[in-house]
């Protein structure tokens, strides 16, 4: 089994196809998308994804406007940015709308492994959570 199921989200072509091959390398499922009106499609078709690696800047839907979609839609889906282009007011933009972290480009790929694999454990413990509640939910209604 893979450490978690990824959509790598960025306009750059080159730069998604190289990454796609370090990841998968990491044991890492990679499906990508090069904008962010492809990165929502992309969730709709692969529920099992855990977590969003998304650039800031793209044409189009920037990555702020994707996560903000993203978050709306996928409310546990984690997601981490990445930026060649970062600003402290961008960062904290991105946190404040439920980014799991921010990352600048070029990152080491051994940190950006390690945030994809934290964001995906943060993501199941909430799914279990919730689980949990619903059980206790079920079995308080029996009682």
């Amino acid at each position: 089994m893979a450490l978690a199921n990824v959509l790598l989200v960025d306009d750059e072509v080159p730069f998604v196809e190289t990454m796609t091959k370090r990841l998968t390398r990491r044991d890492l499922d990679i499906i990508s998308a090069f904008s962010g009106d492809e990165a929502l499609a992309q969730l709709k078709a692969h529920p099992n994804i855990e977590v969003v690696i998304l650039d800031v800047k793209m044409p189009g839907m920037d990555g702020i406007e994707t996560l903000t979609e993203i978050k709306k839609a996928h409310p546990l889906k984690e997601v981490v940015m990445l930026t060649g282009h970062a600003t402290v007011e961008s960062a904290i933009d991105g946190m404040k709308k439920g980014a799991y972290d921010y990352l600048m480009k070029p990152c080491d790929i051994d940190t950006l492994v390690n945030k994809v694999t934290e964001a995906a454990a943060r993501k199941r413990r909430q799914e279990e959570k919730i689980i949990e509640a619903q059980m206790k939910e079920i079995t308080m209604r029996r009682t």
